[in-house]
């Protein structure tokens, strides 16, 4: 219910003998060739590495122990005396892209039919100057909406109107039962807003926490540029060296710093003011007739929006410019980006969703990426509609599962493949739902923040410390199954563009029964809450595949697939 599918995780450390909770973010991947001869790795010490380095999500298991996607290796010896036969068309919905990023507008797709700013619909698909895509969370008039409420905000005010003073003795039986679902949402925005004070509470107690025990450890050392090793060999002899050693310990393993600190606290104060807040709606921004789910032209072209982070991180895994000696190389090439801005700082809506898929169908896109997710869908209809016109029109949906930790057979992360309800027999047949793995291979390798499910969840993918685009030819790293997902969207691209005689069908088969596979690995359940409630399962429990995407092996299975056809 988060903005996009990466925010936050618990973590417990101890703080003085109280229990305090931070967040932050994890994930990974695998493979192996059967026809290429691999070279034995360097050892790599996984329980002291820190960060992974950048780009190990291309990286092979077997030539580096980093359970990457084999995408470099495909590049080496399958792809390496072949040319890509399709230029193909990956349309990112999401909160913007920087399109002049030096690492990105040279593969963000130009909508050839469109004259630049002539004011004019020269294609006739009803957007005007959709020369990159669209923003359907913009005005007419160019302004822009920036932070928007949580679904779950927007269904609170709507029933609280309605019920928040009636008199149930006067109820019909339809009434009573929209007012019982009246209550059990109320009950879940009071649960929220309850917790994200309690975040901002362990925000202020681990920030005192870190100045404490820094200025323990700089009169130990003597110095302020004591290192992590240093902290490790600390044998404490007293209570309060022992609490520094374990809170920089927690601080340094996750990369915690003032900035960090102050990005929570800035997060938790736009929760409070715009996410979680009832009585703001930036809706008339947009100067559409929001209850008409119908209505389908609106917005304007400025595909950046006033916050592009998100969107640019995510199609730099995507597609960003290979070998040019820039930043970093995307999963695919010969691919474009179309941009389809729906996402605000808070929870998109379901008619800017179902209008995003239509737009990306009827414009060309091969693939949609969907980086995004929330726990309501008050008009799931409309999105599945567009969903399933998708489906009929051949193009791959790959959407992130989800950063909530939570079994997804058990609790829906919308949009899904499922139309109707969350149990239903009809699904959309070109749907993948990616979980996140980390570059760690032991019973770490699921990302702890990431959703899971052995019937809702299609495959997994590296979702942690990848390195990628940011706004103003800027690179950062991420993490979350928003950056799972354009791994698999990539992949499923690149397959494409080597192959394009094979349909969206079997790109999708292709991915699914091709996986690195870890039939023996441990791994600890993704949960909530106090870290010594977790349970272990074996990885393939936690998805349909059973498995972690792998291009290599997916596109050895093109080439033979190919040769049938």
């Amino acid at each position: 219910m988060k903005k996009y599918l990466f925010i936050f995780f618990s973590v417990s450390i101890v703080v003085y003998g109280c229990s305090t909770t931070e967040t932050t973010t994890s994930s990974n991947t695998q493979t192996e060739s059967t026809t290429t001869e691999k070279p034995s790795p360097e050892p790599v010490d996984f329980e002291t590495m820190l960060e992974a380095p950048q780009g190990w999500h291309h990286l092979d298991e077997q030539q580096t122990r980093f359970r990457g996607i084999s995408s470099q290796l495909a590049y080496e010896t399958i792809l390496k005396n072949k040319k890509p036969q399709k230029e193909v068309v990956v349309a990112v919905i999401d909160g913007g892209v920087d399109t002049n990023h030096e690492d990105l507008k040279d593969v963000i797709w130009i909508n050839k039919d469109e004259i630049p700013d002539n004011n004019k619909d020269d294609d006739g698909n009803g957007y005007v100057d959709d020369i990159h895509g669209w923003n359907f969370i913009g005005g007419a008039n160019g302004q822009n909406v920036n932070h928007d409420t949580f679904e779950l905000t927007r269904i609170y005010r709507r029933l609280s109107k309605q019920f928040a003073d009636a008199d149930t003795s006067s109820l019909t039986q339809k009434q009573r039962e929209e007012h019982a679902y009246y209550k059990e949402i109320r009950s879940d925005y009071e649960k929220e807003v309850k917790q994200l004070d309690q975040q901002y509470t362990n925000i202020q107690s681990l920030e005192q926490s870190m100045k404490n025990a820094d200025e323990i450890l700089i009169e130990h050392f003597g110095s302020a540029d004591y290192s992590y090793e240093q902290v490790q060999e600390l044998q404490p002899t007293d209570q309060e060296l022992n609490f520094a050693k374990n809170v920089m310990s927690y601080v340094m393993e996750n990369d915690i710093d003032s900035t960090v600190i102050a990005e929570q606290k800035k997060q938790i104060y736009e929760f409070a003011k715009y996410g979680y807040n009832p009585d703001f709606n930036p809706r008339d921004i947009v100067g559409d007739n929001y209850e008409d789910k119908s209505e389908r032209i609106y917005g304007n072209n400025d595909v950046a929006g006033p916050d592009p982070s998100h969107g640019t991180h995510v199609a730099g895994i995507v597609a960003a410019m290979r070998n040019n000696g820039l930043g970093i190389d995307g999963v695919a090439s010969n691919t474009r980006i179309m941009v389809v801005r729906t996402v605000p700082n808070g929870d998109e809506r379901d008619k800017d969703v179902a209008n995003a898929i239509r737009y990306a169908v009827d414009n060309g896109a091969d693939v949609i990426n969907m980086s995004f997710g929330k726990g309501y869908s008050p008009y799931k209809g409309v999105v599945d509609k567009a969903v399933q016109y998708a489906d009929e029109h051949g193009v791959l949906m790959v959407h992130g599962a989800g950063n909530e930790a939570q079994n997804n057979d058990e609790k829906a992360n919308y949009p899904t493949d499922v139309y109707g309800s969350m149990f239903s027999d009809s699904t959309a047949t070109l749907w993948l739902e990616v979980g996140a793995t980390t570059w760690e291979p032991n019973e770490n390798f699921i990302a702890n923040f990431s959703n899971y499910g052995n019937q809702n969840v299609d495959i997994f993918a590296p979702g942690v410390d990848i390195y990628s685009t940011m706004p103003d030819n800027k690179y950062k790293f991420q993490e979350g199954t928003s950056m799972a997902s354009p791994v698999v969207t990539g992949a499923a691209a690149l397959i494409m563009a080597y192959y394009p005689e094979l349909t969206a069908k079997q790109v999708r088969q292709l991915l699914m029964e091709n996986t690195a596979q870890y039939p023996d690995q441990q791994v600890i359940v993704p949960h909530e809450g106090n870290p010594n409630e977790s349970k272990k399962v074996l990885f393939p429990e936690l998805s349909v595949s059973d498995g972690v995407v792998n291009a290599e092996k997916a596109l050895q299975a093109a080439e033979k697939m190919n040769h049938k056809n």
